[in-house]
């Protein structure tokens, strides 16, 4: 795996700033995140094992950062595979594996070289567009992979850029 390899899965969305867009097998969330030490403390408070690692991992003063976040979930299982965080600071996509009933969480947290690729936004938007099912893939989600309908997710992929563009610029 390439990245950085985390036994603690990514922050939860915040259910009433994220909007959902039902794509199929799959539904894209878009939310506006931002990072703090204490709120990511406090999301791994119930479980030892999670914060203890937070807290090895995290930088000098610990995570933060603000941004669009998009979020891809499995429509039938609910599980979020995929997450990419268009932050203002340090910009980075998740592969958050699938493995299976009762497995350990594998969460592949990529950084984006926002030199060589300029702005992260429409970089990731191309991604869900063209790359999501191999993505899919990568994140142990093959069954979701193989319903995902492309003409299905190319319509929601312009809502999801509606709501990205207009969150992001509020």
């Amino acid at each position: 795996m390439i990245g950085k390899v985390y036994g603690i899965p990514p922050q939860p969305p915040v259910a009433d700033r994220t909007r959902r867009v039902p794509a199929g097998a799959v539904t894209f969330g878009v939310e506006y995140r931002a990072l703090d030490p204490e709120s990511l403390r406090a999301t791994y408070a119930d479980n030892p094992e999670h914060l203890a690692e937070l807290e090895a991992r995290s930088p000098d003063g610990g995570f933060t950062d603000e941004g669009v976040s998009l979020h891809v979930w499995g429509t039938e299982d609910g599980h979020e595979y995929l997450r990419f965080d268009v932050f203002a600071d340090e910009p980075h996509y998740h592969y958050v594996h699938n493995t299976g009933a009762g497995g350990e969480t594998v969460n592949n947290v990529i950084d984006f070289d926002a030199v060589a690729y300029g702005d992260m936004l429409p970089w990731a938007l191309e991604r869900l567009r063209t790359r999501l099912p191999a993505m899919l893939r990568e994140a142990g989600g093959s069954a979701v992979a193989a319903a995902v309908d492309p003409e299905v997710v190319a319509r929601a992929v312009g809502e999801v850029e509606r709501l990205a563009v207009a969150v992001r610029s509020s």
